[in-house]
């Protein structure tokens, strides 16, 4: 998650990808929702809030409506990617931006730096604005970790060792390779201008995790 400058196109304009489309699809989908859960917890940024989590070591921190579509994935689209960003902003403010409706994108989760811990923003059959392709929006997962690509320090052992057990969850659950060609950095996706995770990312340390070794 990188702010644009003003010679590029604007983040809302990247980061929604084919948001026409996906607005035409909401409707038609929404009907197909599965219920949220009801149980309490707090986000690791501090607020109760309604749980509804599809990965149970995560805290629910709902992202505006306005800033993702309502689907209901993998029956609507298939899950086939998990995509790795880099925030370019603290845990905290990550989490406020993507629940101001007028910021128009949102991950599915969002990893903190200091301690691993992980608050979910979008349900994962739900289409997150994350990746600036719409194509790659619908068939992914997007995870952001706290940090900047050229602030290596952000990539804590705690980060990467909670980041990894997440995305392996993912994989397993929709039948998603454990490798590079699946699990992507937001850099890898087509017609985006953004660099994360950036070359401090340990690659060939996440994928082990990812695999477990």
């Amino acid at each position: 998650m990188e702010r644009p400058n003003s010679a590029v196109p604007s983040r809302r304009s990247l980061l929604r990808g084919g948001l026409g489309l996906g607005a035409a699809a909401t409707g038609g989908l929404a009907a197909g929702l599965r219920p949220a859960g009801t149980a309490q917890a707090a986000t690791a940024s501090g607020s109760p809030r309604a749980a509804a989590v599809d990965y149970p070591s995560a805290a629910w921190a709902p992202a505006s409506t306005a800033n993702y579509t309502a689907a209901n994935r993998p029956t609507t689209y298939p899950v086939q990617l998990v995509i790795i960003h880099v925030t370019q902003e603290t845990f905290t403010d990550t989490i406020s931006l993507f629940q101001n409706p007028a910021h128009a994108a949102a991950a599915h989760y969002v990893v903190r730096s200091a301690d691993g811990a992980i608050d979910q923003c979008v349900r994962e059959h739900d289409v997150a604005w994350h990746a600036g392709n719409w194509d790659y929006n619908t068939r992914s997962i997007g995870i952001e970790h706290e940090g900047w690509v050229d602030q290596p320090a952000y990539f804590t052992t705690a980060l990467y060792h909670s980041s990894a057990a997440l995305t392996a969850a993912i994989c397993d659950k929709y039948g998603i390779p454990k490798d590079r060609n699946h699990i992507l950095g937001h850099s890898q996706v087509p017609g985006t201008d953004h660099t994360d995770p950036g070359p401090n990312w340990d690659w060939v340390r996440y994928i082990r995790l990812v695999n477990g070794v």
